[in-house]
């Protein structure tokens, strides 16, 4: 059985076991958080397409982290002009595990 749901602003099609990095959740490493903007849920020929959620679906992850990812370089430059301006930034993120998935009634 697989999934897709919605965090962040982004989305992420899951199955059971899946690790996954998603935006910074507050939570603690062992926690247990849900996911119940779920936009589908499927197995095999049987899938269920929310409009544009689908009704009762929900999936549960487990924290197994939390981190902040590499440092990218952003940077800023005119030629000719004397102008440079560099700057770091590292994006926080969650990392997760999905422990169960559930499609309401049907699936």
């Amino acid at each position: 059985m697989y999934a897709v749901f919605r965090t962040g602003g982004k989305q992420y099609r899951v199955s059971q076991g899946d690790k996954l990095r998603i935006e910074r959740l507050t939570a603690e490493v062992g926690d247990t958080v849900d996911f119940d903007q779920v936009l589908l849920v499927g197995e095999g020929q049987n899938v269920r397409i929310g409009a544009p959620l689908v009704p009762g679906g929900k999936v549960q992850a487990k924290v197994i982290g939390q981190g902040r990812a590499k440092k990218i370089e952003v940077v800023k430059f005119k030629r000719r002009a004397h102008y440079r301006r560099t700057k770091g930034h590292r994006q926080p993120y969650t990392e997760v595990e999905i422990t169960s998935i559930s499609g309401g009634d049907a699936a």
